[in-house]
């Protein structure tokens, strides 16, 4: 009876997965629980995906991924792409996917994939191409690069270990890197005639769009604040030292604004301020000599407030720079229909006290405000410019009925925090390869690494910039998946396939039992993880070649080679899952690429596999 229930689970979660009507990682969950509900696994069997390896690992390279991305390491990488491809797409595309097959070698297929997605999209953003065209090849070609070598791939290690377990030799780092060379070669060639046919090429489809972001040179542009922007030097001998702006009431009685505050290094009778720091300018910000005071208003204020003050006014270097540092920010927002803020004058609605941001000026349907604020009543449709730290503007970004923040602040605050450090990410990354390759640590362990690094290191903001750069809806994909690997092996329906197969097809000798079980490896390896299709399917291979006094290295080969055609279903492999959503593909899309070339890999593995290793 269970074993019926999972096959019409399976079954439902297939149609469900094909419709597109519900999400694929809300599909999962629903397998997850049916199987739970119908006593065919415990909770702990259930729930033992999320706690993989295999999960921790993908949300790890998240996070490795934006950092490569936020530092400008990816599009380096792109543009170096790019010069080595020229104005040649075709060349970019082969080019591409021969890297990935290199770096794959090395490395796992989910870390490659995830390590050169922020690249690939940066890349396919600059020639302005659809992502979606450039991310299924990826990931195909990253599941072919686990043949390459013998810790590239875990089927392959499973494969090797089953041999052992049975008293043959394993297999060597490179024995099955001529099946790899073959597959990878004929997966690109494929790729290339289908490309412009089969492969969604929508622009739509891409989410890996940053948004609308507010640069601080379009801000200066648009609120004309390359004029109005002056940085103003407080002497020994100036009147302003020691005051409080609240008690100087300086936008009432100058009509400027003091945005933030360079303290200096200065020597204070016995004691010195021993380093150079800025501050947001509030009302109890205290004005020390040695300050530099960055003010906005029109010349002929500023300068009637310095003769007051005895103050030195000096010219900005960059106006656009100075709005915004790896601390403090600048944003529009937007008044709701129900803001409480409408027809309140600036000075009445305490948004410095209340919000802790300054005002910096108000775009009135494309009129700019800058002089007077203080005065102006707001209305709907104004857009505010305000300025304070990035931490207030995020918070302020949670505001629902007074106002909304325009574009994407955190977005823009990771980019300025994160600028120069491409160096950095590049050697995190470097370090995190060799950590996997070398085996120094388990693959996850160095994928853990490599996040920690990247944002005590600053090329990630914190933690919580962190978690807003994974991608949630794969993590739960695959970890609702797995367990259905367990469900499968549990209630006998793998062995009793395999067997049935074997029963079926015996007749045909070795070659029609071979072909018999990389079909079933890779009908099932669509719908469970590469890894435990490998897993069930090795004894078995193993025990068929045994009794039918074959070459075992054969039927193994060929079920580590099965296992790790992952094309037809988003959900055959993590890569697949990594992809789906940033190329924003659908159910059809892996059917319409993948079908066809599984029938051509079937075709090329059955002959090469046993050219290559007799029976």
């Amino acid at each position: 009876m269970q074993l019926t229930l999972t096959f019409i689970i399976l079954a439902v979660t297939i149609l469900l997965f094909t419709t597109n009507r519900l999400r694929a990682d809300l599909v999962a969950v629903m397998a997850l629980l049916s199987f739970v509900i119908l006593n065919i696994l415990t909770p702990a069997e259930a729930l033992a995906g999320f706690s993989n390896s295999v999960v921790i690992m993908i949300a790890g390279l998240f996070v490795v991924g934006a950092g490569i991305l936020r530092t400008g390491l990816a599009g380096m990488a792109g543009n170096l792409l790019l010069k080595w491809s020229g104005d040649n797409e075709l060349r970019l595309f082969i080019l591409l996917l021969v890297i990935v097959a290199i770096v794959g070698a090395f490395m796992s297929n989910t870390g490659t994939v995830a390590l050169m997605l922020p690249i690939v999209v940066s890349i396919a953003i600059s020639i302005k191409v659809s992502p979606s065209k450039f991310l299924m090849p990826l990931s195909y070609i990253a599941s072919m690069s686990g043949l390459m070598t013998l810790i590239a791939s875990p089927t392959n290690l499973i494969a090797s270990q089953t041999l052992v377990d049975h008293g043959f030799e394993k297999l060597g780092f490179f024995t099955i890197t001529p099946i790899g060379i073959i597959a990878t070669i004929t997966v690109i060639i494929y790729l290339v005639l289908v490309r412009n046919v089969l492969l969604p090429n929508e622009d739509n489809r891409s989410q890996s769009s940053a948004g609308y972001k507010l640069s601080p040179k379009k801000i200066a542009k648009e609120y004309d604040l390359h004029d109005k922007l002056f940085r103003v030097v407080v002497s020994e001998h100036s009147t302003i030292s020691e005051q409080k702006l609240a008690d100087l009431k300086l936008p009432a009685t100058y009509h400027i604004y003091i945005m933030k505050i360079k303290h200096g290094a200065v020597q204070e009778g016995l004691n010195l301020r021993p380093m150079t720091y800025q501050e947001l300018a509030g009302p109890n910000s205290v004005i020390h000599v040695g300050d530099e005071l960055y003010v906005q208003g029109f010349a002929d204020d500023v300068a009637r407030f310095a003769h007051d003050f005895a103050l030195t006014v000096q010219p900005f270097e960059d106006h656009a720079k100075e709005l915004v540092t790896k601390k403090i920010g600048v944003a529009e927002v937007l008044l709701t229909p129900q803001s409480r803020l409408i027809k309140e004058s600036v000075s009445k609605i305490g948004f410095r006290e209340k919000y802790n941001l300054n005002i910096l000026g108000i775009n009135r349907k494309g009129d700019y405000l800058l002089k007077n604020m203080a005065d102006q009543k707001l209305r709907f449709g104004d857009a505010i410019l305000v300025q304070g730290t990035w931490d207030e503007i995020e918070l302020l970004s949670r505001e629902t009925h007074d106002v909304v923040v325009v574009g994407q602040p955190r977005e823009l605050a990771g980019a300025i925090a994160a600028n120069g450090k491409a160096p950095i990410a590049g050697i995190i990354m470097l370090l995190m390869i060799g950590l996997m390759v070398f085996e120094v640590f388990d693959a996850v362990i160095a994928v853990l690494i490599g996040a920690v690094l990247m944002i005590i290191t600053g090329c990630l903001r914190n933690m919580d910039d962190a978690y807003s750069k994974m991608n949630f809806e794969s993590i739960v994909l695959v970890a609702a998946m797995l367990p259905m690997a367990t469900a499968l092996e549990k209630t006998g329906g793998m062995t009793i396939l395999a067997e049935g197969i074997i029963s079926l097809l015996g007749d045909f000798g070795s070659y029609g039992v071979l072909m018999g079980i990389y079909l079933l490896t890779v009908v099932f390896g669509q719908f469970v993880s590469n890894t435990a299709t490998a897993v069930l399917f090795s004894p078995i291979a193993i025990t068929a070649a045994l009794a039918m006094d074959a070459n075992p290295y054969t039927f193994m080969i060929g079920v580590a080679t099965a296992a790790s055609m992952a094309f037809a279903t988003p959900i055959a492999s993590p890569t697949n899952s990594l992809v789906l959503t940033a190329g924003g593909y659908k159910f059809m899309d892996f059917v319409k690429v993948g079908v066809p070339l599984q029938v051509i890999m079937f075709i090329v593995m059955m002959i090469t596999v046993p050219l290559l290793f007799p029976f």
